[in-house]
């Protein structure tokens, strides 16, 4: 099985160190990536357990929604066919 990377989700920092040492044991390159329970106030515990890549939910969880809109005029309609031709 070829992974790219791996998500250790709520994982605590033991257990964060433990994913990467038996990384390391293997020989293998997959990225890990933490995730849940992340905070601003912890991050810089998580970075240091050797994790590749961190996942801060913190960044959207506070954030206000911004209601945007976008019209297309003017766009005429194009059909395209079976055979790929277009129509219109």
């Amino acid at each position: 099985m070829d992974l790219d990377c791996i998500l250790l989700d709520n994982f605590g920092l033991e257990d964060l160190r433990w994913a990467v040492e038996t990384r390391r044991g293997m020989g293998s390159r997959v990225l890990l990536e933490a995730s849940g329970g992340i905070r601003l106030e912890n991050l810089r515990e998580v970075a240091l357990t050797g994790v590749d890549r961190i996942s801060v939910g913190a960044l959207t969880h506070s954030a206000s929604a911004v209601d945007i809109a976008l019209d297309v005029l003017g766009v005429a309609e194009t059909r395209i066919t079976a055979r790929g031709n277009t129509e219109g």
